[in-house]
């Protein structure tokens, strides 16, 4: 489905899997992560980070991979993913959907840690993520986890302190159809694709910090001229 004006499929993806091999594209996310952040006045290494997953359904690629979510009645792949206060993508882990969310802590906590040069000293959560033996590993890991419950008593919609900023994120990857379900065999090709998706988007989120600035230049030369 690529446009006739670009090169032959294979060649394009045997350089998209190039880029995910060599870790191009997770370097960029870091970087531009920081960028962002500074543009929007916040410090360019972060202090709290965010931990929600979502079940991707299965394909007939990924179908021997796959498990079944109970909770969403659904069998697939899970994308366990922590961002920042921003909703940029900070680590992404991939399982079958039939293990639980709290059991990969242990390994989102070092990436986190790694990609934020062990500035992340706060980590919000779920509910799925309430018990001593979860807040024990993330401790051992330099993360404080705070998780964010529900009141009793609700009625509508309920914005969750710090809960809602992965929400956003998980509607920006659905929009993009290879991101809709799990077509992929290998579960690593599909959390790279993660980080390629976020490079797209963050570099049109950088692009109207860029561009600003050179428009503003551009009216007031064409009014003095």
């Amino acid at each position: 489905m690529l446009p006739n004006d670009f090169s032959p499929w294979p060649a394009v993806y045997q350089q998209m899997r190039r880029g995910l091999k060599a870790g191009c594209f997770e370097a960029i996310v870091h970087d531009l992560r920081s960028m962002l952040r500074v543009a929007q006045g916040r410090q360019a290494q972060l202090s709290p980070a965010v931990l929600d997953g979502r079940t991707l359904q299965s394909s007939c690629e990924s179908r021997p991979r796959a498990g079944y979510d109970g909770h969403k009645h659904k069998k697939g792949s899970k994308v366990h993913r922590t961002v920042d206060t921003l909703g940029y993508l900070l680590a992404v882990h991939l399982t079958p959907a039939n293990q639980q969310q709290r059991a990969q802590v242990q390994v989102l906590g070092p990436a986190v840690q790694q990609a934020t040069a062990q500035t992340v000293k706060l980590a919000f959560a779920v509910q799925g993520y309430t018990t001593q033996a979860v807040a024990q590993a993330a401790q051992q890991k330099g993360l404080q986890l705070r998780v964010v419950k529900l009141s009793k008593a609700k009625k509508g919609v309920v914005l969750l302190l710090r809960r809602w900023v992965v929400q956003p994120s998980f509607g920006w990857l659905a929009r993009f159809r290879r991101l809709a379900r799990d077509y992929e065999r290998l579960p690593q090709i599909l959390a790279a694709l993660h980080s390629l998706v976020f490079t797209i988007l963050m570099l049109a989120n950088a692009s109207s910090f860029i561009t600003s600035p050179c428009m503003c230049i551009t009216r007031s030369r064409a009014s003095f001229d």
